[in-house]
């Protein structure tokens, strides 16, 4: 397989065959693309999206038989309904690979493309980019030996009017022996505990390397935030980690709370940023909101049989450092060799609303 993120590979030819699965051509079929008619004619627009989604259905985006790599996601859909105004926490996305009966990803739809909040957020990164107005990408490898499934669940207390999405993926004739698969798990602390980290992903068990960190914080203590550090448990790890960082900013490649002087700065790079910053005045009464992205693709993290990735809540308050409780979801990327650990039962709805 080449890789997603070189340039290079485009000088070479390949024999991998490309597909693309949308609502126009659900089945990746060859020459099957765009055949609905519309009132402009057939082949003319005719199901451009699924319509009216119902509350509670799930439904399957993608069944391709491999081996092959997905390379390529895209999604619309609308971030708010008549019924609420979550939909972007309420729709979960789940991948299954190889038959699998767990998901390897399963993840609210808004936070897997570092839009957390239920909430639109530009971001401009090189595995996830989240377009204006809405336009949800991701370019993250996810290859597969004998078959792929992506399913969307509709939680939100309405129909989805809209969902609209396409799959582009190549098939190929074998994978190495040393290929990895894509995993994605969304956790949420809601508030955490004083004086406890908080945990991003525990239980990773096998071969792997861990690819990144998208963090939806909420802050619910005055002054400074983001003293926390972030560490990595690798094989074995007990009390203390192999990998220990030095602040919540500096994991994500910033520094001195982000502040220029005039209050905290966004930004949105390759492979780290903090896309989202809310003070909380927008008149609706909601704490401030923090939405923050690493990606580990030029310095994985490896590990060989296990892996537990967490986070401090600590505080600065001018003077001396405080140990606080803050409300924080993240998502944990990361490829391993199958099979994995099951996940933590997924929290309800009503769990996963932002305040």
């Amino acid at each position: 397989m080449h890789s997603s993120f070189g340039l290079d590979s485009l000088a070479t030819v390949s024999d991998a065959r490309s597909r693309s699965i949308t609502a126009e051509n659900p089945d990746g079929e060859v020459g099957a693309g765009g055949q609905a008619a519309s009132d402009l004619g057939p082949g003319r627009k005719g199901r451009p999206c699924l319509s009216d989604v119902p509350s509670g259905a799930t439904e399957t985006l993608a069944e391709i038989d491999g081996p092959g790599s997905i390379d390529h996601i895209w999604f619309t859909l609308p971030d708010r309904t008549d019924a609420g105004e979550h939909v972007l926490r309420d729709v979960v996305v789940r991948m299954y690979w190889d038959g699998e009966d767990d998901p390897s990803v399963e993840v609210p739809i808004g936070d897997f493309f570092c839009n957390g909040h239920a909430r639109r957020t530009t971001v401009n990164s090189m595995p996830v980019v989240a377009a204006p107005h809405g336009g949800l990408n991701c370019y993250w490898p996810m290859p597969f030996r004998e078959s792929a499934r992506i399913t969307i669940e509709n939680q939100h207390p309405g129909p989805l009017p809209a969902l609209f999405y396409q799959i582009d993926y190549s098939l190929v004739d074998e994978l190495s022996d040393d290929t990895a698969y894509f995993h994605a798990q969304w956790r949420r602390e809601n508030p955490t505990t004083t004086g406890e980290d908080y945990t991003i992903v525990d239980g990773i068990e096998g071969q792997g390397h861990y690819a990144g960190t998208y963090l939806a914080w909420t802050a619910l203590e005055g002054d400074w935030w983001g003293e926390g550090e972030f560490k990595a448990y690798i094989d074995g790890d007990d009390e203390l980690p192999t990998i220990c960082g030095t602040g919540a900013e500096d994991y994500v490649g910033g520094a001195w709370c982000f502040d220029a002087g005039d209050g905290p700065e966004t930004y949105s790079t390759p492979f780290l940023g903090y896309p989202l910053y809310d003070d909380g005045s927008d008149g609706h009464g909601g704490p401030p909101k923090h939405g923050l992205y690493r990606w580990h693709v030029p310095d994985p993290i490896r590990f060989k049989e296990d892996l537990r990735v967490t986070i401090q809540q600590i505080g600065h308050d001018g003077r001396s450092l405080f140990e606080r409780s803050d409300d924080i979801a993240s998502v944990a990327y990361w490829y391993q060799k199958e099979p994995h650990a099951a996940f933590p039962a997924l929290p309800a709805p009503e769990k996963r609303r932002p305040r």
